[in-house]
């Protein structure tokens, strides 16, 4: 497996990610963290580190730079700038269509909390690049207009104790035109840090994206 530090030119910035890419890959997930979170989340990771057992590409990358950051923890300007993070998810997208080892791959977008939001308004933007979203405690509620907009299977996982969260997911998959599916973890909080429930996460959307991306790698090239 090729495991490297990247750097990633978005929006004006350059973005700090790891990019982590087994032998052989079907396909590449992108991952988009939440407000307040990094690259080195440990929940994010634990996902990631399931999903390359499959076969599967990852890139846990910071949408916000150093500075921003420690500017947002008084402020929280950025991170919830969810057209900004939406633009450098979109620049992430483009740039793994220029790297030798993924860009052939399909890209799948796993966003938690806000991160879900900012996927959402990626793969409205790049529906031909996109092949599905996954969404984990996620709100996409936030991505306004480009729930109508996206085309790309969409899984929004939930706790099932989450209420508010759960609520938010229920009123926004009724305005998604995509397929998509509301997977409830019971018992489970916002962070899933009940037993078993950061692994129920991650087995759903290792069977969901490696569904997706295989298909997606052995259909035809018609496009």
């Amino acid at each position: 497996m090729i495991s490297q530090v990247v750097t990633v030119p978005a929006d004006g910035a350059s973005l700090v990610g790891d990019l982590a890419v087994p032998t052989p890959a079907h396909g590449v997930v992108l991952f988009a963290h939440g407000s307040g979170s990094s690259r080195h989340s440990p929940r994010n990771r634990m996902v990631a580190a399931e999903l390359r057992t499959a076969g599967l590409a990852t890139l846990l990358m910071d949408l916000l730079t150093e500075r921003e950051d420690r500017y947002d923890a008084l402020t929280a300007e950025h991170r919830f700038d969810i057209p900004l993070l939406g633009r450098r998810l979109v620049a992430a997208i483009d740039w793994l269509e220029q790297q030798p080892d993924v860009r052939e791959l399909p890209v799948a977008l796993f966003g938690a909390s806000t991160g879900a939001a900012a996927a959402l308004v990626a793969a409205a933007e790049r529906p031909h690049r996109v092949v599905t979203v996954v969404s984990r405690g996620g709100r996409p509620d936030l991505a306004g207009d480009a729930l109508d907009a996206v085309q790309a299977p969409v899984l929004l996982i939930v706790g099932g104790d989450d209420q508010q969260v759960l609520r938010l997911n229920q009123e926004a998959a009724q305005r998604l035109h995509a397929p998509h599916t509301l997977h409830v973890v019971p018992g489970a909080t916002h962070l899933f840090e009940e037993p078993g429930a950061l692994e129920q996460v991650a087995d759903t959307a290792r069977e969901w994206c490696t569904e997706r991306l295989r298909s997606a790698q052995e259909a035809p090239k018609g496009r």
